[in-house]
């Protein structure tokens, strides 16, 4: 069971690392500070718990069984990317407003992975590959846990990274093409979930 946690953790880094939703969010909310990046952060992990505990106990089942279920949380999630990409592009360059309130970086992080039922599906066929035949639910929820936690680190490092050269996001030409760059490929993404129905 060792072995094929070891190389659980490895592919969960290499997953981590692949730029997508999250990593918008984070680039987006790092800006405006390093409590809000934090806050996101929290609420992404909380999603990616949800959905890998889902996994573990074989409740993703019914998002894949369910077409109606699929879709409508597709364009759910879709739809909110593309406002989070919007709302950024339209306020990209003006001046900084006051920290935005922890709650709402945590909601906007939670509601990104929440209402992607691809991260739903992943977690469905990317945990059982790496579970021994005789797996309980105790390593069901070992590994489930293990990947928000190598998925939690990776966005830590990356806020990390992130406020160490915050004075050099907050210029204000830097910082309009960085809400305008993580605002496209917010909306981007989410035309992507649309236009993709798989």
């Amino acid at each position: 069971m060792w072995s094929s946690l070891a190389a659980f953790v490895a592919a969960s880094f290499l997953i981590a690392l692949s730029p997508g939703p999250g990593t918008a969010l984070v680039l987006r909310q790092s800006v405006r500070g390093r409590g809000g990046a934090l806050a996101t952060v929290a609420g992404m992990e909380v999603g990616v718990a949800v959905w890998a505990v889902a996994a573990a106990f074989g409740l993703s089942v019914l998002l894949t069984a369910s077409e109606i279920a699929y879709h409508g949380l597709r364009i759910a999630g879709a739809a909110y990317l593309v406002y989070l990409g919007v709302s950024t592009l339209l306020k990209a360059g003006a001046p900084l407003p006051e920290a935005e309130p922890a709650r709402h970086a945590f909601r906007a992080g939670l509601v990104v992975n929440l209402a992607n039922p691809k991260l739903g599906v992943f977690a469905l066929s990317f945990l059982p590959q790496f579970l021994p035949p005789d797996a309980g639910k105790g390593a069901l929820l070992l590994f489930a846990l293990v990947w928000v936690a190598v998925d939690t680190l990776w966005y830590l490092v990356v806020v990390g990274v992130l406020d160490r050269v915050r004075g050099l996001l907050v210029r204000t030409r830097v910082r309009r093409v960085v809400e305008r760059v993580s605002g496209a490929v917010l909306v981007g993404l989410g035309l992507r979930l649309v236009l993709d129905p798989r």
